[in-house]
Parts: C-alpha cells; sequence; structure tokens
C-alpha cells in the first residue's frame, strides 16, 4: 500500500468541481481511496462565513464571558454564537466547547476552522459530508472510495490525528466479530475503523499549516474478507464518556 498527494491543485473557489480537478492530475485506479480534506470541500460548497453573519444571543454572551474568565483570554460571542449554530449538542462549556454536529461527528467548536479560510473569518464544516463524498465520488473517472477527512484531538491524547467525517464507496469499519485469532479464540468486540485509519495515513502525507496537500490517494488498500460495518458515530445510549460529561462541569484549578 502506498500514499501519495495530488499535485498542483490549485486554491480551492467556490463552485469548483474537486473531481474534476482530482482526475486531471492523477490516473485513478479502483483500489484507490481518495481521501479529501474537509477545508476544500467546505470551499468548494462556499461554506465560509463572516462573524458580522452571527450576531451573538445571550446564550453566547454568557458562553464567551465564561470561556474568557476561565482562560484569561477575550473571546468573541459571535464565535459562540456560530459554534451554536452549526451544533446539535453542548457536551463541554469550558474550558472549551466540546460539540456535536449535525452529522455525528464530536469536536471543538463545532469543527469550525480559523486558519486557510481564503480571507473569509470562519469556515464551517461542510453540511451534508456524505453527500459530498457520495458527489465526489460521483464525478470520478474510476469507481474507488472517497472520504472526507479531518483533523482533531482525541480523549487520553496529546496531538491531532487524522479522522474521517464521511465516506462513500466502502464500508466504515472491518468487523472481525465472529473471526479468531491465531490461539483460536472467537473474538467478540473487535470493530476496526478502517475510514479513520485511512485518513491518519492520509495525513502523514499532507501535512498541515501553509504547506499542507488537500488531496491524498491511498493506493492498494485491501478491505479483506471480513464483514463491513457502516457504523462510525457511537450512539448516545453506548457513549458512556458522553453520558458521564452531561453530568460534569468545569470548576477549574
Amino acid at each position: 500500500m502506498e500514499a501519495f498527494a495530488v499535485p498542483g491543485l490549485p486554491e480551492i473557489e467556490a463552485g469548483d468541481d474537486l473531481a474534476a480537478l482530482v482526475a486531471d492530475r492523477v490516473s485513478l485506479r479502483e483500489d484507490d481511496v481518495v481521501c479529501v480534506a474537509s477545508t476544500v470541500v467546505s470551499k468548494a460548497e462556499g461554506r465560509t462565513a463572516s462573524l458580522s453573519d452571527y450576531p451573538a444571543g445571550p446564550r453566547a454572551r454568557e458562553i464567551a464571558s465564561r470561556l474568557a474568565s476561565v482562560t484569561g483570554e477575550e473571546k468573541d460571542p459571535r464565535f459562540a454564537q456560530a459554534v451554536l449554530e452549526e451544533s446539535t449538542d453542548l457536551l463541554m462549556e469550558a474550558p472549551f466547547l466540546l460539540t456535536e454536529t449535525g452529522f455525528g461527528h464530536v469536536g471543538v467548536n463545532a469543527g469550525i476552522d480559523r486558519s486557510n479560510t481564503g480571507g473569509d473569518d470562519l469556515l464551517l464544516l461542510p453540511k451534508r459530508p456524505t453527500e459530498s463524498a457520495e458527489r465526489i465520488r460521483d464525478g470520478l473517472p474510476v469507481d474507488c472510495p472517497v472520504l472526507v477527512t479531518d483533523t482533531s484531538g482525541r480523549p487520553f491524547r496529546h496531538g491531532q490525528r487524522g479522522v474521517t467525517l464521511s465516506w462513500a464507496g466502502m464500508p466504515a469499519s472491518r468487523d472481525w466479530r465472529g473471526e479468531e485469532d491465531r490461539d483460536g479464540h472467537e473474538l467478540e468486540v473487535t470493530v476496526e475503523s478502517v475510514v479513520d485509519e485511512l485518513a491518519a495515513t492520509a495525513n502523514l502525507v499532507s501535512g498541515e499549516g501553509d504547506g499542507g496537500t488537500p488531496v491524498v490517494v491511498v493506493r492498494g488498500f485491501e478491505f479483506g474478507d471480513h464483514d463491513g460495518s457502516q457504523e462510525l458515530y457511537r450512539e448516545v445510549s453506548g457513549d458512556f464518556v458522553r453520558q458521564a460529561l452531561r453530568g460534569w462541569s468545569y470548576e477549574g484549578r
């Protein structure tokens, strides 16, 4: 298996055809997985915004004031308003905003980016990233899977890592349950999130900051003879960390 960045992509603007831009630069194969950073998907879909688009309501002003008191840094209540409007659930209010998006992703600030925004204040996540992945896949000349990826931190670990927001053309996970380990023991709980592993592979190649390349092709990945699962985001009923957060509040040091 190998991974390589798609070379020579221009700065993406609203209305650009990402599938065509990729197909013009790479001869794709059916054993490819095309990993597209959510930033360029958002730009192509016009998901940029100005802070002035989000006049702050009382809740946003309250949140910004609390964050300022906790962090010692001034917080723009309009940004808090944007996070609220892009979220379906607010899991933590301090010392940072941890939210759930409309499509189930849990992350800081609803995934809203304030870097590489193309001159705007904010870059929002794609509204319906599954449709985004399917649209890009439909536009490619070869039938291969497409992942829309992002980076985020994970509990209990330092640093950012690549994760998949949405996918098309492959299962999200390998389901190993019912198979046997090397000692003949039946696996009972192992479900491997291959779309996240592919996103992490792509992120190693794509890079960050001003040198990032937003589309990576992973070539030669084989799913193998396993059952597949489309489940990626945990249901609240089985997400014990989320349940614990509902009863927790930040009291400072």
